[in-house]
């Protein structure tokens, strides 16, 4: 397994070590606080459908802010340049939009529990069963990468072995998550937000003091990279090299539309947060009230990056004895006095356990509501699945240690975990994006579109790319490719089958398809929730708008 550079260990004292133990003890206390309110498996499993949009929108957006988005997309930085922007304004605000805006009435108004649910009810058992196994083995891999980005930073900047880093940040995960459930992980989520704010924002104005500000940091990566380097959108002609190794047709569809749709729109580690609203107006202002923060913390994590580039021309060069992954720790090591140095691996402990708690409690959701209640150990009181619950979140973790090493051959975390989103998000999205708005689409096509989205995107990666047989520039580049040829093939197989096998009646639809209604999408707005700053649709409009703002100064 790859580790940092030696010469990152950082001059932790006694300070810092005392900010990190009161960060553990705040953490631990909030499980045991949560304990009191989980009595039943909905209570631990989802919070009971009772907190406010406020907590779960922080929850939602701190969720995705792992140590995997932070190590990853300052490496993406420091390896691409300013590119790395598409990921938040065009790879994830307008995704967030829908799902608040239209996704969600459906899942939170038939009542699922979770996201390979609403497949059972729209399509098939076959297709829910296949859904909640891929899911569930998707989760545990990407809670490994947060436990091997974990391991590699507290091992170069403290000292500490490997396995003492795991083991304690798993025990504490396990422990909380465990006792309090999912209300545990998103108190302790909005907390971590933060934490990991406070750690990120003084490591962005000290790199750019460093650096000589924006313009001496542009003015040197000008210099070495070329100037499509500061562009968002320079060299991305079709034909055109640039950096990314991606046009700009592949950015929209693969990034923009496919990677992008898929992740937010139907990864459970996310919906689950929104699913735990105390109302529908409050699920449906959860992905909106995230997009805000979410668009912004691109500076953060990307002003490191390129200061990082800057710093040291050769990083991830052979030779250099630096990955694209040590940009942060670069700059920790190098920048950070006392106290603010404590702070800082804080919010890296902070963002590694709000990324592995998201997966492990969708986990154990997932695992036990849709593959162990529903086709192993059926019937039993709730009481039963309450105590498997917290049985399989401890075997999750476990396996999770397990599935880090797998992340070790990527030099770039986050070309990982796009890896991984190609494979099981990208074909998910395809059989929901369907199914939700083609009435027509049968019981069957659901899992055999699932099916070929999924082979097909691991066939383009592992033999088309990886065998050579196309010349695809980069690892980022065959994601986006990926994802496209996963879309199209889950989209053709749906349509061909639906074409020889019968629909659903159209009377069990009710709520699973656009233009029907169940229920529980009747729900009026709770008090205080038809305000004029409240209302969805400009929330979510409003977020739209100024993404593509924030492109201007990128783009021009």
């Amino acid at each position: 397994m790859h580790v940092l550079a030696a010469e990152l260990r950082l001059p932790t004292n006694w300070l810092d070590y005392l900010i990190l133990a009161i960060y553990f003890v705040v953490v631990l206390g909030i499980g045991f606080a949560a304990r009191a309110s989980v009595k039943t498996s909905l209570d631990f499993f989802l919070s009971g459908r009772s907190l406010p949009a406020w907590v779960t929108g922080l929850a939602f957006v701190a969720a995705n802010l792992g140590a995997t988005e932070i190590l990853g997309m300052a490496a993406t930085g420091a390896q691409y340049g300013v590119a790395v922007v598409h990921w938040y304004w065009v790879g994830a605000i307008p995704a967030m939009v829908f799902l608040g805006l239209v996704m969600m009435p459906f899942y939170y108004g038939s009542k699922v529990r979770s996201v390979p649910e609403f497949l059972l009810h729209r399509f098939d058992k076959p297709a829910h069963l296949l859904s909640s196994g891929l899911f569930a083995f998707a989760s545990i891999l990407i809670s490994g990468v947060n436990l091997y980005a974990l391991s590699i930073v507290v091992e170069a900047l403290l000292g500490w072995p490997q396995w003492v880093s795991i083991v304690v940040a798993g025990f504490f995960v396990l422990a909380y998550i465990t006792v309090g459930g999912l209300s545990s992980a998103i108190y302790n989520e909005v907390l971590q937000f933060f934490v990991i704010l406070a750690a990120l924002i003084p490591l962005t104005i000290l790199g750019l003091k460093r650096v000589g500000g924006w313009d001496g940091l542009t003015d040197t990566l000008g210099k070495q990279h070329g100037a499509d380097f500061l562009s968002a959108w320079g060299g991305t002609g079709i034909g055109d090299a640039n950096p990314l190794g991606a046009n700009w047709l592949t950015i929209v569809l693969g990034l923009g539309f496919v990677l992008s749709f898929g992740y937010w729109t139907t990864n459970f580690a996310e919906v689950q947060r929104a699913l735990s609203a105390k109302n529908l107006s409050a699920a449906k202002r959860t992905p909106l009230i995230a997009a805000f923060p979410k668009m912004f913390i691109v500076f953060v994590v990307m002003i490191p990056g390129l200061v990082a580039a800057a710093l040291v021309p050769g990083i991830g060069m052979d030779g250099s004895g630096l990955t694209y992954n040590d940009a942060i720790p670069l700059l920790m090591s190098e920048l950070l006095p006392n106290g603010v140095l404590g702070i800082a691996v804080t919010g890296l402990l902070a963002a590694f356990m709000a990324g592995m708690a998201a997966n492990v409690s969708s986990f154990n959701t997932v695992f036990t509501t849709d593959i162990w209640q529903k086709y192993v150990v059926t019937d039993r009181p709730d009481a039963y699945y309450l105590k498997f619950g917290r049985l399989i979140t401890a075997i999750g973790v476990v396996a999770s240690i397990g599935t880090a090493f797998l992340a070790a051959s990527f030099s770039n975390i986050m070309g990982y975990l796009q890896t991984l989103f190609s494979f099981f998000n990208v074909p998910l999205f395809v059989v929901f994006i369907i199914g939700m708005f083609w009435k027509r689409a049968s019981v069957k096509s659901g899992f055999y579109g699932l099916l070929a989205g999924t082979g097909a995107a691991m066939v383009n990666y592992f033999v088309v790319y990886k065998q050579g047989v196309i010349a695809i520039p980069t690892d980022q580049g065959a994601n986006f490719v990926s994802a496209i040829v996963g879309f199209v093939a889950g989209a053709v197989v749906m349509v061909a089958v639906t074409l020889f096998t019968a629909p659903k009646p159209e009377a069990e639809l009710a709520g699973l398809v656009y233009g029907t209604r169940s229920p529980g999408m009747e729900e009026p707005p709770a008090e205080g929730d038809d305000a004029w700053y409240r209302r969805p649709a400009l929330l979510g409009w409003g977020a739209v708008v100024l993404a593509a703002a924030l492109y201007l100064p990128y783009s021009l």
